[in-house]
């Protein structure tokens, strides 16, 4: 498998999401777990990515029951800080997204005490005797805190060699360009906003990341679903698609189908054309679903559809394109 530089980290250039095996959505049994992380192991994957919110700790107990078992130089593990997991004070409600989890909750918690705390707690949770890339968890309404607490502690964790990385992951680019301004970063983890329906961090994220060498980690790529299966209900960024955003994935399934390719191989190459994404982040809740991902990476894409997608305009004119000359 094609290798990325990550800072001082040699990494694969796809990586495993582990948010499914939280039960994202469905539950997923631990015989189903396991064998999704063999079988990306099996096909070389050697970057995983996973964060207490997962499964309320579900995600990291799995991921780290099976990497223990390996070397511990051969693969690199990204997890998050930002919430600490509690039990509930009666008040928690349902959680709407992860099923079969434990009774714990995750309460937000920036500051430089919480994050130590955190880093504490899944290494515990995972088994392991280290992490090596450590990112501010969806800090959206945190900006202040996360600068004065939460990246003060990881900038500290650097310093000492308690972690290789670090940067935020989150569901915009907007914050994490202001970060990427205020904060000595390495990495960010961006989801859902470099697709074939959403290409917003063209606008600053991307340009500062290659100005300042900060690598991106690309996940939400099929946009929470609606670009490996367009059809009404289909999921985009968590929650039910509008109208809109399901015709346009679905006239861009048609035109995968006119050039007889398919949508997830379309939307997977989009993404890891650009310079700027250094690993692509692929969830999985199965060993089916990593042998397809693996799949759409290496399927044929014709050079046709590309130049018909651009003659559309269903991309920004700025996108790079697989096998173009076109750069952002």
């Amino acid at each position: 498998m094609k290798r990325s530089r990550l800072g001082s980290l040699d990494v694969t250039s796809i990586g495993l999401g582990s948010a499914p095996l939280g039960g994202l959505f469905t539950a997923v049994s631990d015989a189903d777990a396991l064998a999704t992380i063999e079988r990306a192991w099996s096909a070389g994957i050697r970057f995983y990515d996973t964060a207490p919110l997962y499964g309320f700790g579900l995600a990291e107990r799995r991921i780290g029951a099976f990497l223990r078992q390996q070397p511990r130089d051969s693969y690199v593990i990204s997890t998050k800080v930002g919430r600490l997991l509690r039990a509930p004070d009666g008040t928690a409600a349902e959680d709407a997204h992860y099923k079969g989890t434990s009774r714990e909750r995750p309460v937000f918690d920036f500051s430089h005490d919480g994050v130590m705390r955190s880093v504490e707690e899944s290494l515990t949770r995972l088994g392991l005797d280290r992490i090596d890339v450590l990112l501010v968890h969806d800090p959206d309404d945190h900006y202040d805190d996360a600068v004065a607490g939460a990246f003060r502690a990881l900038q500290r964790l650097r310093a000492d060699g308690t972690v290789k990385a670090i940067g935020a992951g989150m569901n915009q680019s907007e914050m994490l360009v202001r970060f990427a301004q205020a904060v000595p970063v390495d990495c960010f983890l961006l989801a859902g906003r470099y697709t074939l329906l959403d290409q917003g961090a063209l606008d600053a994220l991307f340009p500062v990341c290659r100005e300042k060498n900060i690598g991106i980690l690309l996940g939400g790529i099929y946009n929470s679903g609606i670009l490996a299966n367009p059809h009404p209900g289909a999921k985009f960024n968590y929650q039910d698609a509008d109208a809109a955003l399901i015709a346009r994935a679905l006239e861009l399934n048609e035109l995968c189908r006119k050039h007889g390719t398919e949508l997830k191989a379309a939307a997977l190459q989009f993404c890891m054309a650009h310079p700027a994404v250094t690993i692509a982040v692929l969830g999985a809740r199965n060993a089916a679903e990593v042998s397809d991902n693996i799949t759409m990476s290496e399927k044929t894409v014709p050079q046709a559809f590309w130049q018909e997608l651009r003659a559309r305009k269903l991309v920004d004119a700025r996108a790079p394109l697989p096998g173009g000359s076109v750069r952002a």
